[in-house]
């Protein structure tokens, strides 16, 4: 099994001396009867991961909860407030610019964290210090790339997409069930107040049934493709 945490000692950063660290964040939310309360903190380190492997940076830790209030139905679910969240990613920036390293890219792979956006862009206000990776059109674009049949809004949670990506890189993540559950619920326009019970029994939003191995590895390679350009939104030279 490949580490979801990075292994690095201290001595290999003194080597790296990187400038710009990338900090997975996900949650600790249901994803259905076959996938990990982690799924979000997994993908998000596995993208960090791969992208550690391509590029001169600090690999940190995952945050692993955040904000799942959506699940709070589902037993296992644990949720912390959009300001500590927020609070933590300034935090964690202010120990990094202490150590020397002046740049952060947040690596989200839970769309519930809208408050990372607004942490981005006060912190980018004066300088370029700070990015979100991941973007939705990143999304879109390597859906499209993994000749995904679903989009991110039909493909909402536990789907074509989660499954994929850990079929490619943690295969061990995957129990068996995830082929008989689709469930498709495009009309969620009182999600924020009513929470995914209003619209899912399971967990699931998405076609599960769709994901594939290869379709995540196309996802992966994509993103690691299209990390390069998020270098140099904060004026790093790749």
């Amino acid at each position: 099994m490949l580490h979801l945490l990075p292994t690095q000692t201290t001595t290999d950063e003194h080597t790296r001396n990187a400038n710009v660290a990338i900090l997975p964040i996900g949650s600790f939310e249901q994803h259905g009867p076959y996938l990990p309360l982690s799924t979000d903190a997994a993908i998000a380190s596995i993208i960090a991961r791969e992208i550690a492997q391509l590029y001169p940076v600090r690999h940190l830790p995952p945050i692993t909860i955040s904000c799942s209030h959506e699940h709070k139905a589902w037993p296992g679910t644990v949720s912390i407030s959009a300001r500590t969240l927020s609070m933590l990613i300034i935090d964690i920036q202010s120990s990094l610019r202490a150590s020397g390293v002046q740049k952060l890219i947040l690596i989200n792979a839970h769309g519930g964290n809208y408050a990372l956006s607004n942490v981005v862009q006060e912190a980018t206000v004066n300088e370029r210090c700070m990015a979100l990776f991941p973007t939705n059109t990143n999304w879109k674009a390597a859906r499209t790339k993994a000749s995904m049949e679903t989009s991110s809004h039909e493909d909402m949670h536990a789907g074509e997409l989660e499954v994929s990506i850990l079929l490619a890189a943690n295969p061990e993540l995957v129990k068996d069930g995830y082929a008989t559950v689709d469930h498709i619920a495009n009309d969620r326009n009182d999600l924020l107040t009513k929470g995914m019970e209003a619209y899912t029994q399971t967990g699931v939003i998405g076609r599960p049934s769709l994901a594939t191995a290869e379709k995540g590895r196309a996802v992966l390679d994509y993103l690691n493709e299209a990390f390069a350009s998020c270098l140099r939104s904060i004026d790093v030279a790749v």
